[in-house]
Formats: C-alpha cells, structure tokens, sequence
C-alpha cells in the first residue's frame, strides 16, 4: 500500500504541471494573425492641385483629369500612385478610350498596349496606345509603363496627351488604368479639343418587339453627349403610354453609336399602336423617332370564332329549307333541268301532291307498227 507521502508529492505535481500549461510564460504576448501586406491598399489618383478640374487649389484633390487644348497641342498632368502598405507595390499603367454603358457602367476600350519603358526613373517610358485608336487612349503616354512604389511612399508619375493636328474638335473620354496584384484602377482623362463645336444626335432603327421598345441612339456632332429621352404611345381609341423627359445613365462620345431598350410591360391585348420617341441632349441635339405595331391577342379571337361554322351552316340550312318550300310548281328543277311539259289536255304533267299519276294517255309502246 502507497504511503500517505508519496501520493501528496504526486498530487501536488500534476497541480504544478496544470498550472504551467494554461499560464502563459512571462513577457510572452497572445498570437494574432499576420495582418496583410500593403500590396491591396495602393491607390492611384490625380495628383492635387494640378491643371485638371474639380480643384480649387493646391490642396484640393480630384477625382478626374480634365485637359482641354487646340489641334496640335501636347497637354500634361501628373498621376499619384501611393502605398501606404509594409512592402513595395510594382504598378503598371496603360491609357484606354472608355465611354460609359447603356447600364451605367464604364466600358473601356484599349488604344493599345504599352510598349515596355527601360525602367522606372529613365524617362523612356512607355506608350499607353500604339496610335491604332483616335481617342485618349491612342494620344496618352506615360514616363514609364511600371512604376515600383516602396512601403510608405507616394509616387509621381507625369504623363502626356498629344493632340494630332488633324483631330477634330469635341469632348473625348479616356483613362489612366493602373493595375497591380490582380486589383486595377481607372482614373478618368476628360478631354476637349479645342474648335467650332456641334451637338447632333439622332434616334434610329424604333423597333417594337413583345413588351418592349428598341431603338439606337447615334452621336453625330462633335461632343460629348448625355441624352435625355421622352417616350409616348398611342392606340386606335387613343393614349396609351406617356413617359416623362429622363437622362439616360450614358455618356456617348462623338461618333459613338448605342443600342439601347425601353421597357413596356402593359402592352395593350388588341390594337394598332404608334410609338415615338424624342431625345435631347445639351447644346441643342434634338431628334424623334416613331414606329407602328400591331398587337393581337389570339386567344379570345380563338373562343369567339368556333361558334361561327356552326351559325353559317344553320343558315344554309334554313335558308335552302325556306327556298324549297317556296318553289313554284313547274318551275325548273335541280340542275337545272325543265319541268316536264303538260299534257295535251293541258293537266299539269305532275300533281301538286308530287306523285306522278299513272296516265294511260301518255304510255307509248314503240315497235315496227309505230304508235298503238
């Protein structure tokens, strides 16, 4: 039997060893997990106070470029690339031509790609568009395609937009893209080419399909347009749809053509409708538009229609009832053929009861003796 001693001293040290595994050890500090690199927090924007708009000063920041020069003319400005992460970011930029969508959204097109720079700080830098388009994305160029951003640290980068000399004068829109560890970045170039100005814009190809209107809208002038359109209907015994002035959630550069849909979901069952279309935009841009459609509903034609044989053979059938009961007698019979002469007598050859009667006055036996 264990003595009383030996099983204190046990007890005593399973305590001990409870204890040294839930205390932490001295000046040891709770794990928490690795907080992230910077490499997602980089930003890119206009560098404040520079020749763009949405500004007042040097402190004022913007959200947009916005140059503005003659045919000809070679406009700067600087993008601000800044990490405020623990490790170096390395950006590529490149310049598109963007437009915005019938949905709101921003659509960029590239002018082409960049061709490769020698290097950050080199000042060789690198084309953001090969010269294929005729926007912002084909005049843009960058000091240098890729920029290696340290920890902390804010970074410049001047660019240029070259304005060829036979360009035509209006509003284009484009975009400084930057794009780093799988994020991209697009910070918007405004830009105005200096010159007469005209504002056209036309409505075309009005098209009524199932519960809704399609229609495209073409800017033919030389700005940047943001159309407002008014859509109405009317039917044989009269208005059908009037929708209020509304801007469209698009912006359509010079040239830009767009298809674009108008919801109609209380089309009527049975009419002939007229549908027409007006859209303004500012500076002027007027135009309108109309189609016709038929709408016919099936269904109730089909349910109305199947008494109709029925109907039209009970008339037959009365009316040739009717006929034959009203005929004179020694009219012509059926066919066509003529009622059979009377005797000599002058008796009808067929009674009013329409049995024949048995006469033998007109029984005839023919032979070799003739007439007997």
């Amino acid at each position: 039997m264990p003595s009383s001693t030996g099983h204190a001293a046990r007890l005593a040290l399973a305590v001990m060893l409870f204890t040294l595994a839930t205390v932490p050890a001295a000046g040891a500090e709770p794990r928490t997990p690795a907080a992230p690199t910077g490499a997602a927090a980089w930003t890119a924007r206009p560098v404040a106070g520079g020749s763009g708009a949405g500004g007042t000063g040097k402190s004022a920041g913007r959200s947009y470029f916005y140059l503005e020069g003659p045919p000809g003319a070679v406009l700067q400005d600087r993008l601000s690339v800044t990490n405020p992460g623990t490790a170096p970011v390395t950006v590529r930029l490149r310049g598109v031509d963007t437009y915005r969508a019938g949905d709101g959204g921003r659509t960029a097109r590239d002018g082409g790609k960049p061709t490769a720079g020698s290097g950050p700080g080199t000042g060789s830098g690198g084309r953001a568009g090969n010269g294929a388009g005729v926007g912002v994305g084909a005049w843009l160029r960058t000091a240098t395609a890729k920029v290696v951003v340290p920890a902390r640290t804010r970074a410049e980068v001047p660019f240029s937009v070259t304005l060829p000399t036979g360009s035509a004068p209006g509003d284009r829109s484009g975009a400084i893209v930057a794009e780093s560890g799988g994020r991209s970045v697009g910070v918007r170039v405004r830009l105005r080419v200096g010159g007469p100005t005209l504002a056209a814009l036309t409505v075309e190809d009005v098209i009524v399909s199932g519960k809704a209107v399609h229609y495209t809208l073409v800017n033919r002038g030389n700005t940047l347009l943001v159309p407002r359109i008014t859509m109405s209907a009317d039917g044989v015994f009269g208005p059908l749809l009037r929708r209020g002035t509304r801007t469209l959630p698009l912006e359509l550069p010079p040239g830009r053509r767009v298809t674009l849909t108008e919801p109609w979901p209380d089309t009527p069952a049975l009419d002939s409708v007229t549908v027409r279309l007006r859209v303004t935009a500012a500076g002027g841009a007027y135009d309108e538009a109309s189609a016709r459609a038929r709408f016919v509903s099936w269904a109730p034609l089909t349910g109305a229609a199947l008494p109709l044989p029925a109907a039209a053979a009970a008339a037959v059938y009365a009316y040739r009832r009717r006929r034959g009961h009203r005929r004179p007698w020694g009219g012509r019979q059926r066919g066509g053929a003529p009622a059979p002469a009377p005797y000599e007598d002058g008796s009808p050859a067929r009674p009013p009861g329409g049995r024949r009667a048995c006469d033998t006055r007109r029984l005839t036996k023919t032979g070799t003796g003739g007439e007997s």
